[in-house]
């Protein structure tokens, strides 16, 4: 049965928030505009701040709407962090536009704000403060993501947790470099 909450999870991370906003509010694709991302910083800047803030929301929505459904279903721990995972997942390969989605960043952060909420308060502050003087998300997820199995340690976590908080950021680092290789022009 957990495997059902999981495949749910994935059809929500799955909904293509930034492409529906693209067509929605400029009628385009937003897969092919700006750095070629489906993901809320590409929507920020092609679309404009509101509809980017908009489009984070829901990506984070989506992810911690994911866990709170399992967590609601009673199932294990490792099946409510499989469960976020193929949020996850779903946002960056959703089945609904031939898997070509977003970086996953903020559907982690969704995810990682209901199942690790003191680590991510902790450090919030300092993410968010980043990127408002520097206006570099990577340098924000640097602050956000580096520091989060340590402070998971720090406060106790179990060890499911700590390797989780190491195992999403690194599926985003994945997906961040399979789409930047892509967009390198290579030379003759």
């Amino acid at each position: 049965m957990p495997w059902l909450f999981i495949l749910l999870g994935y059809l929500l991370g799955a909904i293509p928030t930034a492409y529906l906003a693209g067509y929605m509010v400029k009628h385009i694709d937003i897969r092919k505009v700006g750095d070629l991302n489906m993901g809320a910083a590409n929507a920020y800047r092609q679309l404009g701040p509101k509809t980017g803030i908009i489009v984070g929301l829901i990506d984070a929505g989506k992810g911690a709407l994911a866990v709170l459904i399992a967590q609601a279903a009673s199932l294990p721990l490792l099946a409510v962090l499989a469960t976020g995972a193929a949020a996850v997942i779903g946002h960056n390969w959703p089945v609904f536009i031939g898997f070509r989605g977003g970086r996953g960043v903020n559907t982690t952060i969704g995810v990682f704000l209901v199942v690790l909420t003191k680590p991510m308060l902790i450090l919030g502050g300092p993410a968010i403060l980043a990127l408002l003087l520097r206006r570099n998300v990577t340098l924000a997820c640097a602050v956000l993501f580096i520091p989060l199995s340590p402070i998971c340690w720090w406060l106790g976590n179990p060890a499911p947790l700590i390797s989780y908080s190491i195992a999403l950021p690194v599926l985003i680092g994945f997906t961040h470099l399979i789409r930047t290789r892509r967009q390198v022009p290579r030379e003759a």
